[in-house]
């Protein structure tokens, strides 16, 4: 972000009126972040006594700031790099009040982010070569990447791009190294990956980083956390949970729909009780994203004495929906055969008829089968699948031409393309259409 002290460069084809209103509203915007970022909250305000930071309280420091109640004494020009926040408000009148910064009765007072948070910020922009290498290595581990999140997250609060870049490619580095690093407990036995450490480890930290990936808009790194969750999810209906949740938080929709989908096929849910907690949607607004994203998630269980799985109202209601209308798409499927396009070498009367009729004798028996019938109602990838495998064993003993086989073999398998990539459509409360 360029530091609005600045003056636009402006196209040609633009007025020199219409530069200076555009400056203004540039100006009138950065002011506005400013104030917000200096505003605290009556209930965040914190009692007791100050203490300077053991670390980043510098004897040469000229600008102290506090968060929390640790003072931190770090130099101006630091802050005011990379076109921030911090050089926008360093730019602006201070009349005749007492400049912020200037002394420990008058610290430019942050709110949002912890003690350790900033910390490890204030690290990055004081850190040796060989520390920003160190930070960066194939053997990462736990400690560094969350410092890395906090990196990311205080530099996309307060503007310096060219760090939050930065720790973001290399936590997207991390998580997409292979092998798959030890960050995430992803065993091959189900058993420990759905153990409740396995569970809260992964949880947490998946958590965090998609919150980061969400808030950043860094694609990459979203998309790559989105794929170990899919991957999670095989392991424990708790992984599925908590995707779920994630979704509507977040408003996932390439993870929503296999996510309720997974619920839905696995697990037998009760609406949580009103006093118990919100929904992650309605808990987390926007703006709380830019918080300090360090707290644990709540330690509540989501299976209640029965061992069903706890949701929230809207949950559920969706979970009813895409069952309904998954249900719906199976017994139009089953009723109405895929068609194809026969082959140019089926081109005889007689031989494109018997194709035909071979292929809905095919579909009419497998629908009926006690492999398809053994699915859930609602289960129609599953279902599709199961049709796939048997027409891939029927084989040649058929009447059916070779190539009209490979038309309807790649045609099933775009029909179930079709349904996961609608899935997140069926899940939803609004009126909604199936394409099929």
């Amino acid at each position: 972000m360029s530091s609005p002290a600045a003056a636009p460069s402006g196209k040609r084809s633009r007025s020199p009126s219409l530069a200076e209103d555009d400056f203004s509203l540039k100006r009138t915007r950065v002011d506005d972040e400013i104030e917000e970022m200096l505003q605290l909250p009556e209930e965040h305000k914190l009692d007791g006594p100050l203490v300077k930071d053991d670390t980043y309280y510098l004897h040469d420091g000229s600008c102290i700031m506090r968060v929390e109640n640790t003072l931190f004494n770090v130099h101006q020009t630091l802050l005011a790099k990379d076109g921030s926040l911090f050089s926008s408000m360093f730019s602006l009148p201070q009349g005749k009040h007492e400049v912020e910064g200037a002394s420990d009765d008058s610290p430019i007072w942050l709110q949002g982010e912890s003690v350790a948070e900033f910390k490890n910020f204030l690290w990055v922009l004081y850190a040796l070569p060989h520390e920003l290498a160190d930070i960066s290595t194939p053997q990462i581990d736990l400690p560094r990447l969350n410092r890395l999140i906090d990196i990311a997250r205080v530099s996309f609060k307060y503007h310096f791009r060219s760090i939050e870049t930065w720790a973001l490619d290399v936590i997207n580095e991390q998580v997409n190294r292979k092998p798959t690093p030890p960050l995430f407990y992803l065993p091959s036995s189900a058993t420990s990956a759905a153990s409740p450490q396995a569970i809260a480890s992964n949880g947490a930290l998946i958590s965090r980083l998609m919150r980061l990936a969400q808030l950043c808009a860094h694609e990459r790194l979203l998309a790559a956390m989105i794929g170990v969750m899919k991957q999670l999810m095989g392991y424990s209906i708790q992984y599925a949970h908590l995707a779920m949740s994630l979704a509507d938080e977040l408003e996932l929709r390439p993870l929503r729909g296999i996510a309720y989908f997974e619920v839905m096929q696995k697990a037998n849910v009760v609406v949580a009780a009103p006093s118990r907690r919100p929904s992650n949607a309605a808990a987390r607004s926007p703006s709380s994203l830019a918080g300090t994203g360090t707290e644990e998630e709540e330690p509540l269980s989501i299976l209640d004495a029965e061992g069903r799985l706890i949701v929230n109202p809207q949950q559920k209601m969706r979970l009813l929906m895409g069952y309904h209308r998954l249900t719906m798409v199976w017994e139009r499927l089953r009723a109405t055969p895929l068609t194809y396009e026969h082959a140019a070498a089926c081109s005889a009367t007689w031989h494109q008829h018997g194709c035909t009729q071979c292929w809905l004798d095919f579909w009419k028996e497998k629908t009926k089968s006690d492999t398809v019938l053994s699915l859930g109602l609602a289960d129609v990838l599953g279902r599709l699948r199961a049709i796939s495998k048997e027409f891939v064993r029927w084989g040649s003993a058929t009447y059916m031409h070779q190539d009209c086989r490979t038309t309807v073999r790649n045609a099933i398998q775009e029909k179930i393309k079709m349904v996961e990539d609608a899935l997140p459509d069926y899940f939803v409360e609004e009126t909604y259409t199936p394409p099929f």
